[in-house]
């Protein structure tokens, strides 16, 4: 039987899957996001060339690829074919490349409505939501009342689910948050001009993935955000609004968790996490500026500016325990060349307690008091290094001391941002 992979972010996103997943595409014949919405940018480099994909796998540019949006997917027709129209602008096929799950939700205007009132509101208290809609849109799925992909095949009955949805919206808007109602007739007919459009790339995802597994075909499955952002195991509130760790791609996907054989968790050498919420490790001196500068450390959708700080290993080893993690690729290794000491968080001072794993609630996180290991740094240039032999003695030993800690095997190291500069110790799809 053929192997397939569940990539997956290990921290609070932003951890660089978009290129691993890219890396890895030339060896499957299909590609699947599982969950998230067009609040995830993954950001591939080849041959020096950057692509930004939101919503459509990262396998998309690979052209014998077929892509797929998994039911545990929210969309946004209109974030959708402004992403098609960029990568179709660039050459890519896209249209007849993808295929979406008719049991996904649609994210439509007044989930962005909802979304930016609701942040508006909590003022210093806000959430850090991208403002797209994504948490408005996962409700509607949970209150059974989404209107899905499937619901474009018959306009007239989606009229009178629109009506009914609309009428628990625009309540929420006027009365509790001043906002303008928003007008039935604006948000159908935006809907009816996606249909069109969409029918053709509605299929059943989750029984052509089974057959491809059948036949022996490689699947990718990949993830968006990370762990420490799932709605479950992250640090609540401050997560996303789905479940983003490895499990979830066989919800996700709508596939058998027996069709899940390797799980690849990507970890950045330090730590960065977007918007509000705890982060024991965080730096606010000129060390943590400079990962900033170096990582280049702004959001790829929302440009938003990523916090930074040392490697937690703690949270780490909660990360590796959840999802099952078989091996680790470790990225943006380059961007602590020239530090003259590194800092491992191997654990944490909790109400007069020493734990060694990240505890639950966004209350207790924020109690932690980091214990740190002092390891010395290197100023060799790590940037392009394919081979490990050639790493600085230091950068392998802080590697090694990574993997000691959180009790996972480093399968591959990312040295810069194009699908080249990657160093392979141990290939997922390879015996």
């Amino acid at each position: 039987m053929a192997k397939n992979i569940v990539v997956i972010g290990t921290q609070w996103g932003d951890e660089g899957k978009g290129k691993i997943v890219d890396w890895l595409t030339e060896n499957v014949a299909a590609v699947v996001r599982f969950q998230g919405g067009h609040n995830a940018g993954h950001t591939l480099v080849v041959d020096g060339k950057k692509t930004v994909l939101r919503l459509i796998p990262s396998g998309i540019l690979h052209e014998s690829v077929h892509c797929y949006i998994g039911s545990g997917v929210v969309v946004s027709p209109a974030a959708l074919f402004t992403e098609i129209g960029e990568l179709e602008s660039a050459g890519v096929d896209v249209a007849a490349r993808l295929t979406i799950a008719p049991t996904c939700p649609l994210i439509l205007p007044y989930h962005i409505a909802l979304d930016q009132a609701r942040e508006a509101a909590k003022g210093d208290q806000k959430i850090g939501t991208t403002g797209r809609g994504i948490g408005p849109a996962y409700e509607d799925k949970v209150a059974r009342r989404a209107i899905r992909m499937i619901d474009l095949l018959d306009l007239d009955a989606l009229a009178d689910k629109l009506k009914a949805v609309l009428d628990i919206y625009n309540v929420q808007l006027q009365h509790l948050y001043g906002q303008a109602p928003i007008a039935f007739e604006t948000v159908y007919a935006e809907i009816a001009g996606y249909a069109e459009r969409l029918r053709p790339m509605i299929g059943d995802v989750s029984n052509t993935l089974y057959r491809l597994h059948q036949a022996g075909k490689h699947i990718l499955f990949e993830g968006a955000q990370g762990t420490l952002l799932d709605i479950d195991c992250g640090t609540y509130p401050f997560v996303t609004s789905s479940n983003c760790v490895a499990g979830a791609a066989a919800a996700g996907a709508g596939v058998a968790p027996q069709m899940l054989d390797y799980v690849l968790g990507i970890v950045k050498a330090y730590t960065t996490r977007v918007g509000s919420g705890p982060f024991p490790t965080e730096l606010f001196d000129e060390i943590g500026a400079g990962l900033a500068q170096r990582g280049n450390e702004f959001g790829s959708v929302t440009g938003r500016a990523r916090r930074c700080g040392w490697f937690d290993a703690a949270a780490l080893k909660r990360s590796i325990q959840i999802n099952g993690v078989s091996g680790m690729c470790i990225t943006k290794l380059d961007v602590m060349d020239g530090l003259e000491e590194v800092k491992i968080c191997t654990g944490y001072h909790l109400h007069g307690e020493k734990i060694d794993i990240l505890p639950f609630g966004s209350e207790a996180v924020a109690a932690c008091k980091p214990i740190y290991e002092t390891m010395p740094g290197w100023t060799e240039s790590t940037v392009g290094v394919t081979e490990y032999d050639k790493l600085p003695e230091n950068a392998r030993r802080y590697l090694e001391r990574l993997s000691e800690l959180t009790g996972a095997p480093i399968a591959m190291v990312s040295t810069g941002p194009d699908r080249a500069e990657t160093i392979v110790l141990e290939h997922p799809f390879h015996d």
